[in-house]
């Protein structure tokens, strides 16, 4: 084989088809029924979100939607791609090297793997900024980001995951079939720039989850806050509460399902360890449940649905400080010491609330 033959099937390099195939470990009914089960999810959620989309006149609600559209189309159309090649293998168990001698349509894959890997850890970590400055920094979040930015900001998020699907294509890193034949996917390994493109795919997947932790944290604790301060001064917050109920679920989902091929990537390729497929194959299952379980919590995390499902439970803010009168006060405490620390030394007014997150932002009509 010449030297172009052979820089053109680098994706055949290190695992050559065809294989010996193992269905009771991989079969298209596992295949199939993740893919429908994924794509059926985020087609439903998509619709109920547009409906919603379209009955919402919170601006900041607005802002958020638009990233959760981001979200389950990026989800939708990865299941859609990655799943239509799986299935077709299992379905023809056709031979990459006779339909991909040149491994475009692998590389292809690869990059598909990537981008929709990348990209819902990316808009997890945009949502939760989106979210530290809405409630955080109400008037700089209402003056400042006009509609449109959000969609711009969705758009930069699939380009920045793109860039970095790229990178292999120019010589960082490498992607290669992977056992057991069905699907393509970077090259871990502790070697030359196999190395670099495995820590930065690791790395960025680990800061995305930490910033959204970190953010999403002093979000909740500055709106725990402004829901436990004095009533006469509160505008009402309750979209505010589940959009936050919803962010916090998206970044649990995100983590659980993610950080295993995070960490195992980063430990494989830093300990010089070989790369032991049967948990990168159980890893990557895992991933796949993030794109399953990301529609279901806004499809069924919303105060309309709860109210159906539990009609009896009164889920307004009064309802819960009366049956709990003691939260209020503990709350009060502990969100005073840990947000309160550059107001120390001034007494507050009697009935005059917090500065800052406790003012209402203006909403656009």
């Amino acid at each position: 084989m010449n030297l172009t033959a052979s820089n053109s099937s680098i994706c055949y390099s290190i695992n050559s088809p065809p294989f010996k195939y193992n269905h009771t470990v991989t079969s298209i009914k596992y295949s199939v029924t993740f893919s429908t089960l994924g794509l059926i999810s985020n087609l439903f959620a998509f619709i109920v979100l547009l409906k919603s989309f379209q009955r919402t006149h919170s601006r900041s609600r607005s802002f958020f939607m638009v990233f959760l559209g981001g979200l389950v189309v990026t989800d939708f159309m990865g299941l859609l791609v990655t799943g239509s090649i799986v299935v077709s293998f299992y379905a023809t168990q056709f031979n990459w090297r006779k339909i991909d001698p040149d491994c475009h349509f692998c590389n292809f894959m690869g990059m598909s793997m990537v981008f929709y890997g990348l990209c819902p850890l990316l808009l997890g970590a945009a949502m939760a900024l989106e979210r530290f400055i809405g409630i955080n920094c109400p008037f700089v979040h209402s003056a400042s980001v006009p509609r449109c930015r959000s969609i711009s900001m969705v758009l930069a998020v699939w380009l920045f995951a793109g860039c970095i699907a790229l990178l292999p294509l120019t010589g960082v890193g490498s992607y290669h079939i992977q056992m057991p034949g069905s699907w393509c996917f970077f090259n871990i390994s502790h070697r030359g720039k196999d190395l670099a493109f495995s820590l930065i795919f690791s790395l960025v997947g680990l800061t995305c989850i930490f910033v959204s932790f970190l953010l999403n944290t002093v979000s909740v604790v500055t709106l725990i806050k402004v829901c436990c301060g004095p009533q006469k001064h509160q505008r009402r917050r309750d979209h505010e509460v589940e959009m936050m109920v919803q962010l916090i679920l998206i970044m649990a989902i995100a983590s659980v399902c993610w950080c295993p091929l995070l960490v195992f990537t980063a430990e494989t390729v830093l300990s010089e360890a070989s790369l032991r497929i049967r948990y990168l194959l159980l890893y990557i299952r895992f991933a796949t449940w993030n794109q399953i379980l990301d529609p279901w919590v806004y499809i069924l995390f919303r105060r309309a649905v709860l109210k159906r499902l539990f009609p009896r439970l009164n889920w307004s803010r009064e309802s819960i400080m009366k049956k709990y009168p003691s939260f209020s006060d503990s709350v009060r405490r502990f969100t005073r010491s840990s947000l309160g620390s550059t107001h120390a030394g001034k007494p507050e007014e009697p009935g005059r609330a917090p500065p800052s997150s406790l003012m209402p932002a203006p909403d656009a009509p």
